[in-house]
């Protein structure tokens, strides 16, 4: 057996406290990565997982040493390397995929510059080889039409847009060893589907090694041959993918498993009660005691070593064998949504059209509009108070458009958006009163947008808690507290500033930021996607438990159509800025009517490395809606000809106010779609994990 390409051993990572204690990171780590293998690192926000695939490179965070063992590349310890070798090896052998990609480009050099200049220092390839290379890479990637991508800054893509541009700059110099910092996190669930295949591939076809760090269990079912679960900085369960997710033998990844929706349940899942120990505050016994259902005096006095199982897992746990013997937590109790009244409604669009395109000085004289086809338009819609409305819809199909819009960071371009039956929300946020601020508040998908990186959280806090509602002195930290907790967030984070905190902590940061002004209107940008699961759970829960007491309104954004499953009552799917089918969760999920919401949940990864998703062999994505006709017409599975393609296709109700806009008569569609689905059935393939 060939020698691993990367060997942690004993590996401990700290920082020093001001009482001058070493408090511990990562403790006693020890791991290793073969050629052609990825594993997958999993865990809660903060146990250690993106520490752990930074070390593998040599990074260490500002402030943090090394306290004990080494890390080996091809076996050379990376912390024993000059800057100059680190700097040989970083971006070629060892690459790295970060898990905010908006930080890791430029902003002010286009995007194919940017990728060019990786394809140059990793190849000897010509100016003509490296442009052919970046338009590969870009296609690699699913970004459509990338000559003129190339021409775009940053700040002209979407979030997951410029997750798959970062994505392509580290494939570009052809890695031995890919590390991969919650890499998918912003991606839609068909781009995620076939970046998932693309790295599967890659790995099979090249040899590449891969650390694939995620909160996305579904995603690492999918790439991953092993499985290590990471807990307050150690791992406490390591094993085949198989047996990891179809039967946990730790109580934590049992919990972990437990805390996700599923596709096929309305159903706010449990999450694990407790929160994970801070650096140095796990004691001598287990460190997930505290949280455990199974925990004896023996987890407090001793803590377990990693042994062996009879089915050859590593479990860190006194009473592994008793872990399929835990009873299963009763999930939240969704609102009775049986008095939902359109006739009550918080919002309504008038056939609502919003553009990114400024106009020009001509066009400002004249008063008019430019003439370029719509970001967004023709949006009727209307949302009742005290209901969730989630918008799903690929990367670029108009979803956190339509939420800037309500917030009044940008105007729609015609129609109009009514809140509360009276007042408009086509005037800009610097227009608002101070009433109508509080009650719509806005939770970017990227919390770094919306936290001042130079204030702490009880700073943060403080804001809206004093401009809303004059709170001060002991009443302001008392709520700020509450605060905090409800979003599984100790009192102390009080005192940090948000480069202090992981990804996960800054949203939830963020999530407490928005409820302080105690809002009747949410509008949810993708809030959980950077969440662990057991967080994301807690935080679904709280909205659900917000809207039961308070009746607040939410629409809910979000590329994991599973989360949108268990909080919706109705769900609008967009596709290039047209609506295109809409209707009670529960009818759109159990039959999904439309050729592109049927595209979107064959997508959907489940936490199964048995599930296979149902993808297209060719399915590339448009940048823009086409100028007539059906906007998916270049794209839908079920073409039937120039009606697609050249007329607008009519909304056809079904049931219970659910309806979709397609050519196809609804019968003929739902008959394609039982013969697809059991063709698919019969030739299903056994999974390869």
């Amino acid at each position: 057996m060939r020698e691993p390409l990367v060997q942690v051993r004993n590996l401990g990572i700290g920082f020093t406290s001001q009482a001058k204690l070493d408090l511990p990171i990562l403790r006693n780590v020890d791991l290793q990565i073969r050629e052609g293998e990825t594993i997958g690192l999993v865990g809660e926000s903060g146990c250690g997982k993106s520490t752990l695939a930074l070390a593998m490179m040599g990074y260490l965070k500002s402030g943090l040493r090394v306290l004990e063992g080494e890390s080996l590349f091809r076996g050379r310890n990376v912390f024993d390397m000059d800057k100059q070798t680190l700097e040989g090896i970083r971006g070629g052998e060892l690459a790295l995929i970060p898990q905010n990609a908006g930080q890791s480009l430029t902003p002010s050099a286009r995007i194919g510059r940017q990728i060019d200049e990786s394809v140059k220092l990793h190849t000897d390839f010509s100016k003509k080889q490296r442009h052919d290379r970046v338009i590969e890479l870009l296609l690699q990637v699913r970004l459509p039409q990338p000559q003129e991508l190339l021409k775009r800054y940053p700040h002209e893509l979407s979030g997951g847009q410029q997750q798959r541009v970062a994505i392509a700059m580290a494939l570009a110099g052809e890695p031995d060893v890919l590390l991969l910092d919650e890499p998918t996190t912003g991606l839609d669930v068909t781009t995620q589907a076939h970046i998932l295949e693309l790295l599967r591939d890659l790995a099979t076809e090249t040899g590449t090694a891969m650390v694939y760090v995620s909160h996305d269990l579904g995603a690492i079912a999918r790439v991953s041959d092993r499985i290590a679960v990471m807990y307050a900085g150690e791992l406490v369960l390591e094993g085949s993918a198989h047996q990891v997710l179809k039967r946990p033998a730790h109580p934590y990844a049992r919990g972990l498993l437990l805390s996700i929706p599923r596709l096929k349940k309305a159903v706010v899942p449990a999450s694990m009660p407790g929160l994970p120990p801070p650096p140095g505050g796990a004691g001598q016994g287990c460190a997930f005691a505290d949280r455990c259902p199974m925990t004896e005096q023996l987890c407090r006095d001793k803590r377990p070593a990693l042994e062996p199982t009879a089915v050859q897992e590593l479990v860190r746990c006194h009473f592994h064998e008793r872990v399929d013997q835990l009873p299963l937590p009763e999930s939240p109790k969704r609102p009775d949504r049986s008095n939902l009244d359109e006739l009550n409604n918080i919002l309504r669009f008038d056939n609502v059209a919003i553009s990114y395109a400024k106009p020009s000085i001509v066009d400002q004289i004249l008063n008019r509009q430019p003439d370029v086809t719509p970001t967004v338009d023709k949006i009727d819609l209307t949302i009742c108070r005290g209901e969730t409305i989630g918008l799903v819809g690929e990367s670029g199909s108009g979803k956190s458009t339509i939420l800037r819009a309500i917030a009044g960071l940008l105007p729609p371009q015609s129609g109009t958006i009514t809140y509360d039956k009276a007042e408009s929300l086509n005037t800009s946020v610097g227009e608002r009163g101070k009433d109508l601020l509080r009650s719509v508040q806005l939770i970017f998908q990227n919390p770094d947008a919306s936290l001042n990186p130079r204030h702490t959280v009880a700073e943060l806090l403080a804001q809206p808690l004093r401009l809303y509602f004059g709170l001060d002195g002991d009443e302001l930290r008392e709520r700020s507290v509450t605060l905090l907790e409800r979003v599984r967030l100790r009192a102390d984070y009080l005192e940090r500033l948000p480069s202090q905190l992981s990804g996960g902590e800054k949203q939830r940061v963020a999530v407490a930021r928005a409820f302080a002004a105690e809002p009747e209107l949410v509008l949810c940008d993708e809030v959980t996607s950077a969440l662990d699961v057991s967080v994301q759970a807690a935080v679904l829960h709280l909205l659900t438990q917000l809207q039961v007491d308070h009746g607040t309104t939410y629409i809910f954004v979000s590329h994991d159509l599973a989360v949108v499953r268990a909080l919706a009552d109705r769900v609008a799917v967009l596709y290039q800025g047209r609506l295109c089918e809409m209707g009670p969760s529960e009818n759109v999920y159990r039959s999904p009517s439309h050729p592109y919401t049927e595209v979107l949940l064959g997508a959907v990864l489940e936490p199964d490395p048995d599930a296979e998703p149902v993808l297209a062999a060719e399915d590339a994505v448009d940048l823009f809606p086409p100028a007539k006709g059906c906007p998916f017409h270049r794209r839908c599975p079920r073409h039937i000809g120039d009606i697609c393609d050249n007329e607008t296709p009519p909304w056809q109700p079904t049931e219970f106010g659910h309806s979709i806009r397609c050519h196809i008569p609804l019968g003929e569609l739902r008959d394609m779609q039982y013969q697809s689905a059991r063709h698919t059935e019969l030739t299903a393939k056994p999974s390869t994990i």
